[in-house]
């Protein structure tokens, strides 16, 4: 599956998301979602259209038993859906989008941080298109923000050293990262019960982001990246915790990494390099929270094609 959509702020690209989306549909057998579906993101992008700057994308995520369609924009604006009769749905041709999306969706929400949003919607299928209470156009709107730590007592700490970090890989592969990390959440928060692994893994992710926090060292990568530097030796202090945390993680990941590859989950897997690096990285701060010696880098300081 190609995975994303790119639009440009036209017209015409509301045809071209319908029938991409109805094509990303019928590759994962879920045809009996075409008529919400197209009529859903037809809406969506509409509005993206109407009241947001490029660029704009579409995406299919979730599962082949729960997909999810979502549109992304550059607008930090929070969606929200007015309540409306049958006859001003019928009459209305601008605003009635997310009231629509509503009527055609199982559940609906959006992500909104300051770099723009992402609405979303699972289509219900012809035979289960439900009634639309006011509880219903309300949707899951939230941040992406991750919850404040709890109070608590300073956690024992360790230092990591990762000798020959490589910044533009270690880049790349956050950027997959938390677009994974923003599907699990999706998929905890409405079908967690389903997806378990999910759930967990959507926990730990959390669990670890507030432990990064508390690590000391990160910032100098992140400077590293602005600055397009490729490799760095990199000097970790986190809590001892975290250690065990990342051990955890990575056992998941790569349980989530055969989901993504049985297309069980819609999200692209990693390339080879993402995983060699996740394994690097993620092992160093496992074994030298052990009390085990640094091992440096080895692999390459470029960004892998994704088609390698």
């Amino acid at each position: 599956m190609s995975g994303v959509l790119e639009l440009a702020p036209e017209p015409r690209s509301v045809r071209d998301a319908r029938v991409w989306i109805v094509g990303q549909l019928a590759t994962i057998g879920r045809e009996d979602l075409a008529d919400a579906a197209r009529l859903g993101v037809s809406e969506l992008v509409t509005n993206a259209i109407l009241h947001a700057d490029p660029p704009i994308l579409v995406r299919l995520g979730g599962t082949a038993a729960h997909p999810r369609i979502e549109v992304h924009d550059s607008s930090a604006t929070p969606p929200r859906a007015r309540s409306m009769t049958e006859e001003a749905r019928l009459l209305a041709t601008v605003g009635r989008g997310l009231s629509l999306v509503a009527m055609y969706s199982t559940t609906w929400g959006a992500d909104v941080s300051v770099r723009g949003k992402v609405v979303w919607f699972e289509p219900a299928a012809d035979h289960a298109v439900p009634d639309v209470t006011a509880e219903h156009l309300t949707g899951d709107v939230f941040g992406v923000t991750e919850p404040v730590d709890e109070p608590g007592a300073v956690s024992p700490q360790v230092t990591v050293r990762l000798p020959g970090f490589p910044v533009a890989v270690f880049t790349h592969y956050r950027s997959w990262y938390d677009e994974l990390r923003r599907e699990l959440r999706l998929l905890a928060l409405s079908h967690g019960t389903a997806y378990p692994v999910a759930r967990e893994l959507s926990e730990l992710t959390v669990r670890a982001e507030q432990e990064n926090r508390r690590t000391v060292g990160f910032e100098r990568i992140e400077h590293a990246a602005q600055a397009e530097v490729d490799r760095l030796d990199v000097e970790l202090r986190l809590p001892v915790a975290t250690t065990v945390t990342m051990g955890r993680l990575r056992v998941l990941l790569e349980q989530m990494d055969d989901y993504c590859r049985e297309q069980r989950l819609l999200s692209p897997e990693p390339t080879s390099q993402q995983v060699v690096l996740r394994s690097w990285f993620l092992g160093e701060l496992e074994r030298q929270g052990l009390g085990e010696p640094p091992r440096p880098w080895t692999g390459a300081y470029t960004v892998q094609d994704p088609g390698r």
